[in-house]
């Protein structure tokens, strides 16, 4: 049971340190700019995680950018009334803009 709070404690500590990462390096306001919305890396990295590959942290870190810029705010992830909602919404738009967006990545 000690083993199990341990592991709860530092997932957490883990999480709090990569949100604070991913909020330190910002997206730009209005996240939902014009044009483009999903970088060539971020495409690179989602098409990879689909790819159900271990994914690599540099992936992670782009799929939660790609989730910022659809709107979804991770900051409030332990007193959040709108999740899961919020995540899957922002998770549509991602994956809607993926395949749009993307093509050269999902056939090469």
């Amino acid at each position: 049971m000690e083993n199990l709070r341990r592991n709860r404690s530092m997932l957490i500590t883990a999480l709090a340190l990569l949100l604070t990462g991913c909020v330190a390096g910002g997206v730009p306001p209005g996240g939902l700019q014009s044009g483009p919305h999903l970088s060539p890396t971020e495409c690179r990295d989602l098409a990879a995680r689909r790819s159900n590959a271990p994914p690599t942290r540099a992936q992670l870190l782009s799929e939660v950018t790609a989730l910022r810029k659809a709107g979804y705010d991770p900051s409030p992830w332990n007193d959040d009334p709108y999740y899961p909602d919020d995540l899957q919404a922002a998770q549509r738009l991602v994956d809607y803009w993926f395949e749009t967006e993307c093509q050269p990545f999902l056939h090469g």
